[in-house]
């Protein structure tokens, strides 16, 4: 878990053109991240 205030671990994912993204390759950069928790489950 994280607290309020830390940073985030480092990650890569693909952003909407297939193209990797890593917190490392954003430094110096605001970024804003959200999920859907129960995104694509039942119920």
């Amino acid at each position: 878990m994280l607290s309020v205030g830390s940073d985030a671990p480092d990650f890569s994912a693909q952003d909407q053109d297939a193209n990797q993204v890593t917190r490392s390759g954003l430094s110096g950069k605001w970024i804003a991240m959200w999920w859907y928790p129960k995104a694509s489950t039942p119920g």
